[in-house]
């Protein structure tokens, strides 16, 4: 039997990917790890799609940006263009309603509820109200804010 030590990674399909981008990184503090670009050959009858790293210097060079990962503490959160091969896959681009994910949690290192919710005002976040939830590393204040595509993300600082 395996045992699980933690979330690796999870996905989320988006039609903003700019937008998220931004959000993850400049109001959450995600850095850009790695981008992917989606290389596509059309061939007699076949089609051909190539995933490949974007090269660091010329990103948007007329290719489709397929994957974003965001790095996340020790984790990743993968942007996947809905434009792109890899995200026609999985249908439409998401909506507000028949969402499939609930919503996901960050864990945030020790810091008061007062702090958080004076930073992500002054960014113009629309901020919930804080609880005590469980959670993977037992009990904590969090709140439930969205980023640009409407899912929701709890932010838990550890105690």
């Amino acid at each position: 039997m395996f045992e699980i030590a933690a979330i690796d990674h999870l996905v989320l399909r988006t039609a903003q990917v700019d937008e998220m981008v931004n959000f993850y990184c400049r109001v959450l503090g995600c850095t850009v790890e790695r981008i992917v670009e989606e290389r596509v050959e059309e061939r007699a009858e076949e089609r051909i799609v190539e995933l490949v790293e974007a090269d660091e210097d010329v990103v948007d060079d007329g290719k489709t940006i397929a994957l974003t990962q965001l790095r996340a503490g020790n984790a990743l959160i993968d942007l996947v263009n809905v434009s792109s091969s890899l995200g026609k896959s999985g249908g439409g681009a998401p909506v507000k309603t028949g969402r499939n994910l609930e919503h996901f949690c960050l864990q945030l290192k020790a810091i008061s509820s007062g702090e958080i919710y004076d930073y992500l005002t002054g960014k113009g976040i629309k901020v919930g109200q804080f609880h005590t939830r469980y959670g993977a590393q037992g009990f904590g204040d969090s709140v439930y804010i969205e980023d640009p595509d409407g899912n929701t993300v709890e932010l838990k600082s550890q105690q």
